[in-house]
């Protein structure tokens, strides 16, 4: 990425010392450690100072985990679940049986894949409605077994094509919507990485709502929003500032409920530490959400989100109502 290019020189540094050490009897392990420390420096110094476009590119770097990464390394035990009944399996959303500590849950998530491959085949997260619709079949299947749901989102938004369209798009998406509602299990949601529009809110209603430090979440994408607003692609930047879609202002808003922290530079910086704060996360959540009646949980999920917008002597919070 662009604003890391001061890092990637320090790194490149780096190698060469290392290399340099290592082919010759040369002691320069001071000068090791200094540009170590430079890099770390060089890290903290940016991502303090990031802008809203910046975070973006960061939630899409191509070496940040994604749900394929966090089920095969995170997960004691994962049993695939296929299909929607209807019409096809979307590989662009994956459900399955988990456990994590001891903990067992239903994960739903975006999933994007590794590989240039993967990504074709999973159409880069944009799912389809028949993806939306074994979403919602597995959690129903959640329900019915006692079992809280845990969800991944990171999409760019749902699959726009025509046949998407055709099969449905809008209304699987509105009926998880709805229906997500009115599941008795625990739901706990996470933002991975990129959580676009309609997309991401198909399996995005949950008793809580988190996003990973530099993940971001919007009603459209910087991109989208620009070509919108102003047919200028080079307002990008611009967009991605006015659409409030980093994690402090969106907690601020009471879009989110909190955050889950990233190593220095980023999850993609350190997989590992950033799979070990995940999982303490989910078990976390998942402990507290546990300790609640399932009506609260029901009532407390729609008050949180009718309350999302609301501004004093204009658009009211309405009364909560009993949960059907």
């Amino acid at each position: 990425m662009a604003f890391e290019r001061p890092i990637q020189e320090f790194e490149t540094q780096l190698s060469e010392l290392e290399e340099l050490a290592k082919t010759t009897h040369l002691d320069i392990s001071e000068e090791i450690v200094a540009v170590r420390q430079k890099i770390a420096m060089a890290i903290h110094e940016t991502y303090a100072d990031l802008s809203a476009w910046d975070q973006v590119n960061v939630a899409r770097h191509p070496d940040r985990p994604v749900a394929s990464d966090y089920i095969a390394r995170l997960f004691d035990d994962f049993v695939e679940l296929h299909g929607d009944k209807v019409y096809g399996d979307d590989a662009a959303i994956v459900t399955g049986l988990a456990s994590l500590n001891g903990r067992r849950f239903m994960l739903v998530g975006h999933r994007k894949g590794r590989t240039t491959k993967e990504r074709l085949e999973t159409n880069f997260g944009c799912a389809h409605p028949e993806g939306y619709r074994k979403a919602l079949r597995k959690m129903r299947l959640a329900e019915k077994m006692g079992l809280p749901i845990v969800t991944f989102i990171n999409t760019p938004g749902a699959y726009p094509g025509i046949g998407a369209e055709e099969r449905g798009q809008s209304a699987a998406i509105a009926e998880n919507i709805l229906e997500m509602f009115r599941i008795k299990t625990p739901i706990l949601t996470i933002v991975i990485g990129e959580g676009g529009s309609g997309g991401a809110l198909g399996i995005g209603i949950g008793d809580r709502v988190l996003m990973m430090q530099y993940s971001y979440y919007s009603v459209i994408s910087p991109e989208g929003c620009a070509a919108i607003l102003w047919k200028d692609g080079a307002r990008t930047p611009e967009a991605a500032e006015a659409l409030k879609l980093t994690a402090p202002t969106l907690i601020e808003l009471g879009i989110v409920d909190g955050t889950v922290p990233e190593p220095p530079g980023g999850a993609h910086r350190d997989r590992e530490l950033a799979m070990q704060t995940m999982a303490r996360v989910i078990t976390d959540n998942l402990d507290e959400l546990a300790q609640t009646p399932v009506d609260e949980l029901l009532a407390s999920r729609r008050e949180k989100f009718r309350r999302i917008g609301a501004l004093a002597d204009r658009f009211p919070v309405l009364a909560p109502q009993e949960p059907s």
